[in-house]
């Protein structure tokens, strides 16, 4: 499978408006690509604001792998009524830093880093299966899956094998 080939079946904005029953708040950092995209998939059936951190030089001069300080944000309306008090990215950046801490395909000076899109997806798919149906998280006191009404029950890795079983049973038939 060609990187282009994976990237469309990657989920995308319209996949995630079609997830949706509500309207929604949708807050994204300042990349351009975002704009359309959110344009493309809600129209105007939307609440939709960019968070944009603006940075500053560090005075000691660039160093290799530190990022650079952050000196102000900047919140940008830009389609329909967010509500300013919660426009953050907060949420999206913790999600973030779980995906790299436990998955270390997001370390690019790891041994684990994904050489193959297709490796890739697959453990990332595998991680957030995990993730949400397996492990149960403190602060729920359940697994996510469960605190949102998918699922009255633990999953556990059998049940995650047996899905990829049947899963590889169905495209080789």
């Amino acid at each position: 499978m060609s990187f282009a080939t994976s990237l469309r079946r990657a989920p995308s904005i319209g996949d995630l408006k079609s997830r949706l029953k509500h309207r929604v708040l949708l807050t994204s950092d300042g990349h351009n690509p975002y704009l359309e995209a959110v344009e493309l998939a809600f129209g105007g059936d939307i609440d939709y604001a960019q968070l944009v951190k603006l940075y500053g030089s560090d005075p000691e001069g660039p160093r290799r792998y530190s990022p650079p300080v952050g000196v102000a944000t900047r919140k940008n309306v830009i389609a329909g009524r967010p509500d300013p008090a919660h426009i953050t990215t907060s949420q999206v950046e913790r999600q973030n830093w779980t995906a790299r801490t436990t998955m270390r395909r997001y370390s690019r000076l790891s041994n684990g880093f994904s050489r193959k899109v297709e490796n890739h997806m697959a453990a990332v798919a595998i991680n957030y299966f995990a993730y949400n149906f397996i492990k149960i998280h403190s602060s729920l006191r359940v697994t996510p899956a469960m605190a949102a009404q998918l699922v009255n029950g633990v999953y556990d890795v059998n049940d995650l094998v047996a899905m990829l079983a049947e899963a590889e049973r169905k495209v080789a038939a």
